[in-house]
């Protein structure tokens, strides 16, 4: 038997890491040119460049994200082409809503419970049509009436044995009827020693709150009229629903959120969640758990079968929803010291020491500014708990500086 040996370069010849070592150089030049495309618009007016960023696992699965002030984004949109050029979306007015006001119709053997009806309403914010304190010597009664009912928004009758049955009450409801027929005022009949049952048919089908104790019967009338709701609070929602609006859906963003806050320094495969792990955290079913880690590509990815890791992307992105720094104003600030300052630190444990950061802060800001190839980094298998060994500024540093001072 034969046994042929392949070598490359004097080298023993591996196929799966030449094919492996094929699509790396691969997906690095189609990031290239993508990032030489898009990071060559320049705003004509403020200088500032796009940033490009690149995710990828396969050259079928790649995504970009360009970043940029929304003026430098149309202006991308618009040379490359990516979006038809559409108008401004017009914005509302601002509505101003009205207070809400009342006609209040009742007997005048009623007028001491009128008289605190309408005094609570009042007190309450509800501006509240009254005859004792809105007619006066000389009023037309007639007049002052139709303004009162051509203005109110609810028109509350104070229905009693004795004011069911008279006349003037009567020709009120009708007209508060009409406003209530015409969408123009809600109607409430308030009882005070009356059973439902003894309200004209044409109420009957109305709820007519009682006012057996005015000082409770009335504040809750105030809660009605102001559409109070009487639902008792609401509990506490699923860990998946309790999350910040990030750009992606609530289990992406959950997910996110989990890895955020039980990552220690903040790198690739810190911490690594079984899916029962994740199910726990979350309340997300493992479907939910597969297609959210799926939007996350690039950031997260699933391994060994059963965990789910992130990648040092995934703080750079998220950081700045739960923790007190922001990834993007840290890498700012480091990229403007490594460009400003010749004696500037290049070993992140030096950087670390001056900032008097944490690798957990630290870590990000680095990703940010590697994964937008705005420096050059060295990586080495013993820098952990750092992401890289050394960081190295670039033309690529300036221009980031340059986008976003």
């Amino acid at each position: 038997m034969i046994k042929v040996k392949y070598e490359f370069n004097g080298k023993p010849f591996d196929s799966k890491s030449f094919r492996d070592a094929l699509m790396k150089a691969a997906m690095e030049a189609v990031a290239a040119q993508v990032r030489e495309i898009i990071g060559s618009v320049r705003h004509p007016d403020t200088g500032e460049f796009p940033t490009v960023v690149v995710s990828a696992t396969s050259l079928e699965d790649m995504t970009y994200r360009v970043e940029g002030s929304p003026e430098l984004l149309a202006l991308v949109s618009e040379r490359l082409q990516l979006t038809d050029k559409s108008g401004e979306p017009e914005h509302a007015a601002p509505v101003e809503v009205a207070r809400p006001k009342v006609f209040l119709s009742y007997g005048w053997e009623d007028r001491e419970l009128a008289s605190r009806i309408a005094q609570g309403l009042q007190a309450n914010g509800i501006d509240t049509w009254w005859a004792e304190w809105c007619l006066s010597a000389g009023d037309s009664l007639r007049q002052k009436i139709d303004e009162g009912l051509g203005e109110c928004t609810h028109f509350v009758v104070l229905l009693t044995p004795a004011s069911i049955a008279k006349p003037w009450v009567n020709q009120e409801m009708d007209a508060g009827l009409v406003r209530k027929l015409r969408a123009k005022a809600k109607f409430i009949p308030l009882r005070y020693g009356l059973a439902p049952d003894a309200l004209p048919p044409l109420l009957s089908g109305m709820l007519s709150p009682a006012v057996e104790d005015p000082e409770t019967d009335i504040g809750q009338l105030i809660n009605d009229i102001f559409e109070v709701t009487k639902k008792p609070p609401l509990g506490k929602p699923p860990v998946a629903a309790q999350v910040r609006a990030t750009g992606y859906s609530a289990a992406a963003t959950a997910i996110a959120k989990a890895f955020v806050e039980g990552s220690q320094v903040g790198c690739g495969f810190d911490p690594a969640f079984s899916f029962d792990e994740l199910t726990g955290i979350t309340g997300l079913s493992r479907d939910d758990i597969t297609d959210a880690v799926h939007e996350l590509r690039g950031m997260a990815k699933s391994r060994m079968g059963d965990h789910i890791t992130p990648e040092e992307e995934l703080f750079a992105t998220f950081d700045s929803f739960w923790k007190p720094w922001k990834p993007a104003d840290d890498a700012l600030r480091l990229a403007a010291d490594l460009l400003n300052d010749a004696d500037f630190p290049r070993g992140p444990e030096q950087i670390a020491e001056r900032y008097q950061w944490e690798p957990r802060r630290l870590n990000p800001a680095i990703a940010y500014l590697a994964s937008r190839s705005a420096i050059q980094v060295l990586r080495s298998l013993g820098s952990h708990p750092w992401v890289v060994h050394q960081v190295v500024p670039t033309d690529a540093t300036r221009r980031f500086v340059k986008s976003r001072s």
